[in-house]
């Protein structure tokens, strides 16, 4: 059996990495703190993180299954039904793709400090209507789930 050194460097960072991401997960921005300040901005990253590795992750799931999938069924109403299904699965691997695209985008705003900022005035969006956007996209894609 391996013997674990406690007091490796590599030890303590992934304890304090641990520790940190359960920190965050208890954090929720508040409006009481200034608007996108470090700690914001890192709960932001960390849930547009999480959620374009869930997209891409239901994606590749969608593409396996379609891969594995070589019956052709001989019945014309089941392979209608096959068909469309298929259909079904590439359309909504087609939204995911462009739901990551926006991700990215959004992500690439954090790391440029516009991010939280609409693009044509410069104005604060607002804590709420961030947590908003992303909770209607994620209603939708729920909604577009029926494979």
């Amino acid at each position: 059996m391996e013997k674990i050194n406690l007091s490796s460097d590599a030890l303590r960072q992934h304890i304090f990495s641990c520790l940190a991401t359960e920190l965050r997960k208890e954090y929720i921005p508040s409006d009481d703190e200034p608007y996108m300040n470090e700690q914001q901005l890192s709960y932001f990253k960390e849930k547009l993180f999480r959620w374009r590795d869930q997209l891409f992750n239901e994606s590749r799931s969608a593409l396996i299954l379609l891969k594995d999938d070589h019956g052709r069924e001989a019945d014309f109403l089941e392979q209608g039904a096959l068909e469309t299904n298929i259909s079904i699965k590439l359309r909504t691997c087609d939204r995911y793709y462009r739901l990551i695209q926006k991700i990215n985008g959004a992500l690439e705003q954090i790391e440029v400090g516009e991010y939280g900022y609409c693009e044509e005035t410069g104005d604060a969006i607002g804590l709420k209507r961030l947590e908003a956007q992303e909770w209607h996209e994620q209603k939708e894609r729920r909604g577009r789930m029926r494979w």
